[in-house]
């Protein structure tokens, strides 16, 4: 049955399906509402073909001509810059172009004031898409796991999907390309640390030292342990807090410079190549407008000094919610710290293996109950920004993405970092001191860094975050749209007729939103933070990107070809707000990692060591290593009498001093050494900070945005439309 007198149009003419229920299905008003909707779109030029097939009806949906002829008028297209309309105007129609302004009409209010999305909601119909149609060569040369190593088609990306898209993929090659020379150097760094593995003075001290030589008890437990345990931990330790770990800081700020400013000549050779280098899009939104209504009037831009108050408020407020979900989870590794320590282990006799044991399940659940935090609160974040994006009223639907994705990663930032900026700055540094800690609610300690120091916790955190998050993240994106999608062909019921099962197979395929595409910028935002934030500490964090990355490229293209619905294609010449999301990040990885290499590593305790109470300074004769008695040197001494009820404390009897990180005197209070080494920390960070930036600054000054084969290419276009007009007035005088 088809709407409007048209003949039997092809299936790969159609530029949208909708999908409805039976009529028998719907109520009355539901049945008249989706007739006068059909009946409008056939006013403004559209027809319509009706199949059906058990269980719902298909309504294919194309567009006259007239309509993109109108759309030319208003805007010639930049793929053909010609200043001639009837140049200008092709033959045919480019599918991504067709389905882009269907989509637009589709969108737009009716003359009920109602939108497609509303009669959705209201169950007038269930979904709408274009087709997929001639996606082979992708499936063939691209969305195969066998095309891994191979460069991608991202001509042929755009001419499937549009710009945003093969941009969104060809930023996402660019990146992973240029984590190869970050994750080698990490690599190096993390090696080098393998290299002096047993020849480190600190950890020769360690695993030498005295029998006798006890550590406090950390945290709930109630035993000491012997120095000489962490002597595997400590070795540990070395391989990512060494020297190398600055040089390795500084790197990574000038290797996110690099990898920015090189993208920005990327994609403008690659925008010119596309002749979108002069596109602009509030013009293209503005013809959009006046091509579905001639009487549309311009929405100035507005700016409310009220409204940006509330939002600030209100945003403010859900990042102290965000900082004080990091506190409960703060509050459960206390808990939990206890919990396992009361725990009956029968097959953990020796106290220093459950100590581990008790740590390692801490940690592990820690990371696990943050995962699950983080995917709650993703949920909560998304609609407090869309709500405060609703508040804030923004003009376009592109300023409204725009809005949108600065709410929403400042919130994701704060909800993904703040359990690694406790354990980096705030962990084991509240805690007092043995025989005085810090308790909570009066009952538990908090917790301790590990005894081989704070850089080891962050190590551990950074880890699990990164192997679990990017393997749990790609395993479900994954398994969860091709499950759906192999359990709807599996159970579908299928139509003879060869357009109708066309229809049929693209309706069972995965759904796609607006935010389809959003969140998957949004997930490399975040890992591109995991992987620049915090490297200091955790080196192979580039190298992990990287395989993760390699996977993903894949991943995406199987999802967007073979799993889900065909994602409507969007026009654009770059990353949009994006692009300062990364640069953002760029300068917070600049000063996280300079606090981190003053504040969570041994660097500047060992240097000041090395270069002012060191026996090279105090006997510069004597031929030994320049750290020797350092060890001793920073931990302080507690007589164990001096706890609240000795007797408790699990170990020899004849112990009556333990040992502890930190600067304090024999009355445990902090020593001039440890006020000494604070201003010394706080000047390298501000040192650190300026070099880096000093350093960032340069290199995106001495590496232009614009390539000059691409400047040199649009001055001679403009060159060439200037001649042709002087050409074409000169005949018009001479006539």
């Amino acid at each position: 049955m088809e709407v409007g007198t048209c003949e039997a149009e092809p299936s790969e003419q159609w530029d949208f399906i909708l999908v409805a229920k039976y009529h028998a299905e719907m109520r009355l008003r539901q049945a008249e509402r989706q007739k006068q909707f059909l009946e409008e779109l056939k006013r403004r030029g559209f027809r319509v073909k009706v199949r059906e097939d058990q269980r719902h009806v298909f309504f294919g949906i194309r567009a006259d001509n007239r309509i993109f002829d109108l759309y030319r008028t208003l805007l010639v297209e930049p793929e053909d810059p010609a200043p001639s309309l009837e140049q200008a105007r092709p033959t045919t129609v480019p599918a991504t172009t067709r389905i882009r302004i269907v989509n637009f009409v589709l969108n737009s209010k009716t003359a009920t004031g109602d939108t497609f999305e509303d009669l959705v909601k209201d169950g007038v119909f269930e979904a709408r898409f274009p087709l997929h149609r001639g996606e082979e060569d992708l499936r063939a040369k691209w969305a195969q796991w066998r095309n891994m190593f191979q460069e991608q088609p991202i001509d042929a990306i755009r001419d499937y999907f549009g710009e945003k898209v093969a941009l969104y993929f060809a930023w996402l090659g660019w990146y992973t390309y240029m984590l190869v020379p970050a994750a080698v150097v990490g690599l190096i760094i993390f090696l080098s640390g393998f290299a002096l593995f047993n020849s480190s003075q600190i950890s020769k001290e360690i695993c030498g030292a005295a029998n006798d030589t006890f550590m406090c008890p950390i945290g709930d437990s109630n035993s000491y342990q012997r120095l000489l345990d962490t002597c595997t931990f400590a070795k540990i330790t070395h391989l990512f807090d060494n020297e190398g770990t600055v040089l390795f800081a500084i790197f990574m700020a000038l290797w996110a410079t690099a990898f920015l400013e090189f993208w920005k000549r990327r994609r403008a050779s690659v925008v010119l190549h596309w002749d979108l280098y002069g596109w602009d899009e509030d013009q293209e939104e503005m013809a959009l407008e006046l091509m579905n209504c001639p009487d549309y009037e311009l929405r100035p831009h507005q700016h409310s000094y009220l409204r940006s108050t509330i939002i600030l408020v209100l945003s403010l407020l859900m990042i102290c919610l965000m900082i004080g979900m990091a506190h409960l989870l703060v509050v459960y590794r206390v808990l939990a710290a206890a919990f396992f320590g009361n725990l009956a282990w029968p097959f953990l006799e020796n106290q220093t293996t459950k100590a581990v044991v008790v740590t390692t399940a801490v940690v592990v659940t820690g990371a696990l109950v943050h995962y699950l935090t983080i995917v709650i609160m993703t949920k909560v974040n998304k609609r407090v920004a869309l709500k405060l994006c609703d508040f804030e009223k923004p003009r376009t639907f592109s300023e409204r993405e725009r809005k949108f994705t600065i709410k929403f990663f400042t919130l994701q930032f704060f909800a993904h970092f703040s359990s690694l900026i406790y354990v980096a700055f705030i962990l084991g540094r509240i805690n007092g001191h043995p025989g005085k800690s810090t308790r909570l609610a009066g009952l538990w300690k908090l917790e301790e860094c590990h005894l081989s120091g704070c850089m080891m916790d962050l190590f551990v955190q950074m880890a699990i975050i990164m192997v679990l998050k990017q393997t749990l993240s790609n395993c479900m994106e994954y398994l969860c749209p091709w499950l759906a999608y192999r359990w709807r062909m599996l159970w579908g019921c299928w139509a003879g007729n060869p357009e109708l099962r066309d229809w049929q197979r693209n309706y069972r395929l995965n759904p796609v939103t607006t935010f389809t595409l959003f969140e998957e910028f949004m997930e490399m935002m975040i890992q591109y933070g995991f992987t620049t934030i915090f490297v200091a500490a955790f080196p192979l964090a580039p190298l992990l990107a990287l395989f993760s990355n390699m996977v993903e490229i894949r991943l995406d293209a199987i999802k967007m070809v073979q799993l889900q619905r065909r994602l409507v294609p969007r026009k654009a010449k770059d990353i949009g707000t994006w692009l300062q999301v990364l640069e953002t990040i760029g300068v917070l990885a600049v000063i996280a990692n300079g606090m981190v290499i003053a504040f969570t590593s041994e660097f500047i305790p060992r240097v000041i060591y090395k270069y002012r109470d060191s026996p090279c300074q105090k006997e510069p004769h004597r031929k030994v290593d320049c750290l020797t008695g350092y060890v001793n040197h920073s931990l302080s001494v507690f007589h164990t009498k001096d706890f609240q009820d000795p007797k408790k404390i699990q170990g020899p009897e004849n112990v009556t001093v333990c040992r502890y990180r930190d600067y304090r005197d024999e009355e445990y209070n902090l020593t001039a050494q440890f006020w000494f080494l604070l201003a010394i920390r706080l000047a390298f960070v501000i040192l650190f900070e300026h070099v880096a930036l000093c350093i960032k600054l340069i290199a995106s000054w001495f590496v232009p945005d614009v390539p000059q084969s691409v400047k040199n290419k649009v001055l001679e276009e403009k060159y060439k439309m200037l001649r042709e007009k002087l050409r074409s007035s000169s005949k018009s005088t001479e006539v």
